[in-house]
């Protein structure tokens, strides 16, 4: 495997997103090049929490970042929901001719820290909240990752880390750059339920075709809620040596293709 075959793919966990045309496109894409892919969470944490009747609850920071509150017992609910969601992709996958694996359970491959006193706003209440189990990326185990690569496994990742608090809630965009990153990843293709980046969304006359790292700042003040993380996910990827990142369309035919083919917004380094 080298640097200018691997490509890995984040598929959002949103409502929107077209998962058996993901599937698809990433079948097709799997027999031409080695491909690791992250996914995200949030419809399946949802409807889980839904089901237990659990309150889904928001953190906003003081720089307007909102994420999941987790708690330990949401916590729990949010292990069973990735793990859940895992589980099904592969098998999608696997009935596609697949060889994938999930990392899951003791496999986990990130690992992070825990976020022990987070400042932030809860139901418009300003508090110190100090039992979240979201954290911070702080590493990966690449061997694991490498080794299932090297046996022409597609591994599959849950927005999820290892850390000394037990497992976190991670960002899947900024898991899915520190996957590239490590790599070195010729591409890495971020699906989301929007076309891209828009200076002023949703005016389609504002929509941004490429951007350069050095412009990112830029980027980062045009991006509205979610999408400020996945700018931020195509900075680090960058910035780790990953030669370009693009925001697609996961609810298209082939988004991954497309956005390889010029759809959604490119950055480049």
């Amino acid at each position: 495997m080298s640097r200018k075959d691997l490509l890995v793919v984040k598929l959002g966990g949103g409502e929107g997103l077209d998962l058996d045309a993901a599937c698809d496109d990433l079948a097709r894409i799997a027999a031409e090049r080695p491909l690791i892919v992250v996914h995200g969470v949030s419809t399946a944490m949802n409807q889980l929490c839904a089901e237990l009747g659990v309150a889904v609850q928001n953190l906003i920071s003081p720089s307007g970042h909102s994420s999941r509150y987790t708690p330990p017992a949401v916590r729990d609910i949010y292990v069973s929901a990735a793990t859940s969601a895992n589980e099904r992709l592969v098998a999608g996958l696997c009935q596609l001719d697949v060889n994938a694996a999930g990392f899951v359970a003791e496999n986990v491959a990130l690992r992070g820290e825990r976020k022990k006193a987070i400042r932030a706003l809860v139901n418009g209440r300003r508090r110190m909240v100090r039992d979240d189990h979201s954290g911070a990326i702080r590493g990966l185990n690449a061997a694991s990752l490498r080794q299932a690569l090297a046996q022409n496994q597609v591994p599959v990742l849950p927005p999820m880390a290892n850390s000394d608090d037990g497992l976190l809630n991670v960002d899947g965009d900024r898991a899915a750059a520190t996957v590239a990153g490590a790599f070195h990843a010729a591409n890495l293709v971020i699906l989301s339920n929007v076309r891209g980046l828009y200076r002023q969304f949703p005016d389609e006359s504002s929509f941004v075709e490429s951007i350069a790292l050095a412009d990112i700042d830029r980027a980062l003040e045009w991006a509205q809620g979610r999408m400020k993380r996945k700018v931020l996910a195509a900075q680090e990827a960058l910035e780790a040596g990953v030669e370009s990142v693009i925001i697609g369309d996961g609810r298209l035919p082939r988004p991954v293709s497309r956005a390889l083919s010029g759809a959604g917004t490119r950055f480049t380094a």
